[in-house]
């Protein structure tokens, strides 16, 4: 489900036509739908409705303050990455105690904040990561809650920068090391509360069947650390696909209808087919989904300012570069891109759709036949509410775009457009 939708001829986020916010809060610009983050949320929520469980929202997807502060009232927990993500969590009014706090790098400074936050767990990626955690933990005078992550050797089937469950991979303990893992812990790390086990495959799989291998693999690891050590969760992490080819339930069949896809993997198949797997354990189960809560939640508003016809492309420039929406560069990320205004015909153009960032890779779409558009005119890039904003950058020294959370008939600029002084703010000439 997403809540963006042609009406009269214009793109509408929920009841906002996003003409009017491109036109007043300018390009490139992130508009975020609140209905379809809290649709999302409540239907996988309701999905787990059988099990003691706990949704929690992987920060790292998008972390505005607007989106956590929309999770945190529904009831929400957070997997989060840094001591920063844990600082954003309770700043946006989320409860620390439903923080998991997940990453192979974690430092003394962000083990010490999330301790004295009170945090749920620490989900370590190491043996080396335990025994620190417990050593700083010690010098505190507390308690660690830990879980630790295996890497069930299970192929996601996913793009290889975002598969994170083969022994390739740098996350997690192998599987047939985990239960020593376990046992040398509870003897040598007095500091310690084993608390649970977790595991995470991968980022937008589109099918249930790696998601159904991994539970089956590890479901009988559960109940070996859960009878040697009384663990209370198993954290099944995250990874749910979202789709990136949408209608937009124009009306009459157009261009992007006959374009659009059927996603593979719904949220029900997906609870149907991991639950029963999971009813018997007797421990809390823990989900961590992001991209699924926000992906399609979002879209970017960028302006097409010049159009340059050579011998062999058709080049449509547009305001938003690879610093403000990376995906398409670093993951070969397809994003559907539709104009504000909607097109009278079904008259196509192929063309790349580039940014003005000085690289060739500076691009967000090749080679793709979109609808036709004129300089001046505006374009949503859909499905950019997941690793978007949070993956952007300065580079070229351009500012952030801003940020709209929309609800209803409500637009919130949830954050300001940078300046180029807030660019430069803590820079010296030596």
């Amino acid at each position: 489900m997403h809540s963006f939708r042609y009406h009269q001829g214009e793109l509408f986020a929920e009841n906002v036509p996003l003409q009017s916010l491109a036109e007043q809060h300018g390009t490139p610009l992130y508009v975020y739908s609140k209905a379809t983050i809290t649709d999302h949320f409540t239907r996988l929520d309701a999905a787990f409705g059988k099990l003691d469980h706990l949704v929690c929202y992987a920060v790292k997807a998008n972390s505005n303050l607007a989106v956590l502060n929309t999770i945190a009232k529904l009831g929400g927990g957070f997997d989060i990455v840094s001591g920063g993500e844990l600082y954003r969590v309770i700043k946006a009014g989320g409860n620390p105690a439903k923080c998991t706090f997940a990453g192979v790098g974690k430092t003394r400074e962000e083990i010490v904040f999330a301790l004295k936050q009170g945090i749920y767990c620490f989900n370590a990626e190491s043996e080396a990561e335990l025994h620190y955690i417990n050593q700083v933990a010690g010098e505190l005078g507390k308690k660690a809650p830990v879980a630790v992550r295996v890497n069930p050797n299970v192929d996601a089937k996913t793009h290889a920068k975002i598969t994170t469950g083969k022994s390739e991979n740098k996350f997690g303990i192998d599987f047939d090391h985990i239960l020593a893992v376990y046992d040398r812990v509870a003897d040598e790390c007095p500091h310690l509360v084993i608390k649970g086990l977790q595991m995470h495959i991968g980022s937008q799989l589109t099918n249930v069947d790696p998601f159904l291998e991994a539970v089956q693999k590890v479901v009988p690891l559960v109940k070996q650390v859960k009878e040697r050590h009384n663990i209370e969760f198993f954290s099944i992490g995250g990874g749910i696909g979202i789709n990136y080819r949408q209608s937009l339930d124009s009306g009459p069949v157009t261009w992007w209808e006959q374009n659009a896809e059927t996603h593979p993997l719904t949220v029900q198949a997906y609870a149907e087919a991991v639950v029963p797997h999971l009813e018997a354990l007797g421990v809390r189960i823990l989900c961590e989904p992001g991209r699924f809560m926000v992906g399609n939640a979002g879209t970017l508003l960028t302006k097409v300012l010049y159009e340059k016809r050579g011998s062999a492309k058709t080049f449509k420039i547009v305001d938003a570069g690879m610093n403000d929406l990376i995906r398409p560069t670093l993951y070969e990320g397809w994003h559907q891109i539709v104009p504000l205004k909607q097109p009278t015909t079904t008259d196509v153009e192929k063309v790349d759709v580039v940014g003005p960032i000085c690289e060739s890779g500076d691009f967000l779409a090749q080679n793709r036949e979109i609808p036709l558009v004129k300089e001046g005119e505006y374009l949503a890039v859909l499905s950019a509410g997941a690793y978007g904003f949070t993956m952007a950058s300065n580079y070229n020294t351009r500012p952030m775009p801003a940020e709209i959370l929309v609800d209803g008939d409500k637009a919130t600029v949830v954050r300001e457009r940078q300046t180029l002084d807030d660019v430069l703010k803590g820079e010296h000439i030596a």
